[in-house]
C-alpha cells in the first residue's frame, strides 16, 4: 500500500503537481516537496499543519474555498475543486487549481482523510484575465464609437433647427432695432440658441466631427499663454503649478482645441477639490511601448509629446472611470455641469490622432495624460485675420438649394439682407429647372450637401456643364471633415457648417467669391 502511494505521489510530482494529504481530525497535513517548491519554500520551511496552508490563502478567496470544501465534506459534490491564490515566500501570489477527495469517513459520514493536488495555473489565469480585459476594452471602444455616431447625428439635426432660430432672431433684431419692446426677448432667444449651438459643437467634438484649423504649435508656449486665463477660470483658492518639459517637438492642432482641453480638465480638477488645492500641469516626452499599448486599447507604440493635468481631489473608482468619456455622464450635482467636458476632450484628442488616459483612485486625486503626435517645425505659416464688420455683397446672384424649408427661407432672407440676388430651390431637380429658365449670370451655387435623390456634389457637377464658371459653397449640419471623409465633397471645396450667423455667412461668401480665381 505504501509503495503504491509513493508511486502515485512520484507520478504526480513528475507532472509538476504538488501533493497534500490531510488528516481532518488532527489537522496534520503532509505537503510534498513539489508543493512547497511551487511556493518558493525549501522542504523544511513549511511544517505539517493545516495552518501553513490556511495562513497563505488569499483573504478574498477564503470564504469561497471553505465553501467548496464544505460541499464536498457534506456529499453535495463528489470531489473538491477550487481555483484560488496562495501566497509565495516572496510575498507574491500564485493561482492554484486545488483538487481533492475524501478517501475515508467515520461511520456517521464525517471525513477523516482527504488527499489532493495543487497545480500552478498562474499562466492560464493571466491569459484569461488578459482576454477578459481586451474584450472589455473592445466593448468599451465599440460603445464609444456608437455613442459618437449617435451624438454626431443628433447634433446634425439639431444644427438645422438652430440655424432657423438664430437666423430669424438676428434678422428680427436688425429689423426692429434696440428700441423695440421685444428686442430684449429676441436677444434672449439668440443667446439661448447660441448656447445650444455650443452644446452641439461639444457633441460634434466628442464625435470627432467639428471643423478645425490645425496649426503647428509649441506646446509649452501655448500652455504658458493660457495660464493667466486658467487661473482666473478656477479662482484664487486653487493653485496651478506649471512644470514644462524641455526640448519638446511641436504638435499640430487647432489652438482653440488645446484651450478647450486645458479649460475642461482644469475645471474638472477644480470641481473635485471642494476646499481648494493644487492643480499641476506638466509636459514632457513620452515613449509608449508595446506592453503599455497592449494594455490600453487603441494606443499605438511610438514617441509622443505628453500633456498631463493632475489634482488632489476626491478621485474616482473604476466604475466611474469606465464612463467618464460618455456624453452627459457626470458625477456633479444637478446644474453644476453638462457632462460634456471630458467627452469633448476625448473627441478632440481622437480627432488629432492622439490618445488620452485617466488615472484615478478614490481619495488619491486624478491625473489625465494626453499623448500628441510630434511634428516637424514648419518655417512659415499662413495667418489670416478677419475683421469684425459684416462684409456686404455686390449684388451677385446666388442659387440657393436646401431641402429643409425653414433653413431655405431664413438663409434666403439673410442673403438678401447682405445685398445678394437670390434664386431659391428646395430640391436639386428644382434648381436645375430654375437654372435653365434664368439666362442671367449665376455667380455662386450655395447648396446643402446631403439631400434626397441627389447630393450637392452631383448637382454642382451638372450645373457646371451649363455654367462652366460657376463656383460652389457647400453647407451642412455635418462638418467639412465628415463630408470629406465620406467623399461627398473634395479637399479644397468651400464649405460652411450649419448653424451659421449672418456675420459668418457674410465672411464666407466674400472669401469664396473674391478668391474665385
Amino acid at each position: 500500500m505504501r509503495q503504491s502511494e509513493e508511486r502515485w505521489q512520484f507520478a504526480l510530482e513528475g507532472s509538476g503537481d504538488g501533493v497534500w494529504d490531510w488528516n481532518v481530525e488532527t489537522n496534520e497535513v503532509f505537503y510534498s516537496r513539489q508543493l512547497k517548491a511551487m511556493l518558493g519554500y525549501a522542504e523544511d520551511e513549511i511544517s505539517n499543519n493545516l495552518s501553513e496552508w490556511d495562513s497563505r490563502l488569499h483573504p478574498e478567496d477564503r470564504d469561497y474555498v471553505y465553501g467548496e470544501l464544505k460541499k464536498h465534506f457534506e456529499g453535495i459534490s463528489s470531489v473538491y475543486v477550487s481555483e484560488h491564490r496562495l501566497r509565495c515566500k516572496d510575498g507574491s501570489y500564485k493561482w492554484i487549481l486545488d483538487r481533492g477527495k475524501v478517501i475515508s469517513r467515520t461511520e456517521d459520514g464525517r471525513p477523516l482523510r482527504v488527499i489532493g493536488t495543487h497545480t500552478d495555473i498562474s499562466a492560464r489565469k493571466e491569459a484569461e484575465f488578459e482576454r477578459e480585459r481586451l474584450e472589455a476594452q473592445l466593448i468599451q471602444a465599440q460603445k464609444m464609437e456608437s455613442v459618437g455616431r449617435l451624438a454626431g447625428g443628433v447634433a446634425h439635426d439639431y444644427n438645422n433647427m438652430l440655424g432657423v432660430i438664430i437666423g430669424h432672431a438676428e434678422l428680427g433684431l436688425a429689423e426692429l432695432g434696440a428700441e423695440s419692446p421685444v428686442s430684449d426677448d429676441l436677444e434672449q432667444i439668440l443667446k439661448a440658441a447660441q448656447r445650444s449651438a455650443d452644446i452641439t459643437r461639444k457633441l460634434l467634438g466628442f464625435a470627432r466631427k467639428q471643423t478645425i484649423s490645425p496649426k503647428i504649435l509649441d506646446l509649452n508656449d501655448t500652455v504658458t499663454g493660457m495660464l493667466k486665463m486658467l487661473r482666473r477660470l478656477i479662482g484664487e483658492e486653487f493653485q496651478i503649478a506649471w512644470m514644462p518639459g524641455g526640448n519638446l517637438s511641436p504638435i499640430k492642432m487647432d489652438p482653440s482645441q488645446l484651450d478647450q482641453i486645458l479649460a475642461n480638465l482644469c475645471v474638472n480638477s477644480k470641481d473635485a477639490m471642494a476646499k481648494g488645492g493644487n492643480i499641476t500641469i506638466r509636459t514632457g516626452k513620452a515613449h509608449l511601448d508595446e506592453a503599455y499599448c497592449s494594455a490600453h486599447a487603441g494606443f499605438v507604440p511610438g514617441e509622443y509629446v505628453m500633456l498631463s493635468v493632475s489634482d488632489e481631489g476626491c478621485g474616482m473608482g473604476k466604475e466611474t472611470l469606465d464612463h467618464i468619456f460618455e456624453p452627459f455622464f457626470t458625477t456633479k450635482e444637478v446644474g453644476k455641469g453638462t457632462g460634456l467636458g471630458l467627452s469633448t476632450v476625448y473627441g478632440i484628442v481622437k480627432q488629432n490622432n492622439g490618445f488620452i488616459n485617466v488615472y484615478s483612485e478614490p481619495g488619491k486625486g486624478t491625473t489625465a495624460k494626453i499623448y500628441f503626435v510630434p511634428q516637424r517645425l514648419e518655417t512659415t505659416e499662413n495667418m489670416h485675420a478677419s475683421g469684425s464688420g459684416i462684409v456686404r455683397g455686390k449684388n451677385e446672384t446666388i442659387l440657393l438649394v436646401e431641402d429643409d424649408r425653414g433653413i431655405l427661407d431664413i438663409t434666403h432672407s439673410m442673403l438678401e439682407r447682405l445685398g445678394y440676388r437670390v434664386i431659391s430651390a428646395q430640391s436639386p431637380k428644382e434648381a436645375l429647372l430654375l437654372s435653365k429658365r434664368d439666362p442671367s449670370e449665376i455667380n455662386l451655387l450655395m447648396t446643402d450637401v446631403v439631400m434626397p435623390d441627389m447630393d450637392g456634389k452631383e448637382l454642382a457637377s451638372l450645373l457646371k456643364v451649363e455654367r462652366p464658371g460657376l463656383i460652389t459653397l457647400f453647407m451642412s449640419g455635418y462638418t467639412s471633415e465628415v463630408v470629406l471623409r465620406h467623399g461627398i465633397v473634395d479637399k479644397g471645396d468651400k464649405f460652411i457648417s450649419k448653424p451659421f450667423s449672418v456675420s459668418e455667412l457674410a465672411a464666407k461668401l466674400r472669401e469664396t467669391l473674391d478668391n474665385r480665381n
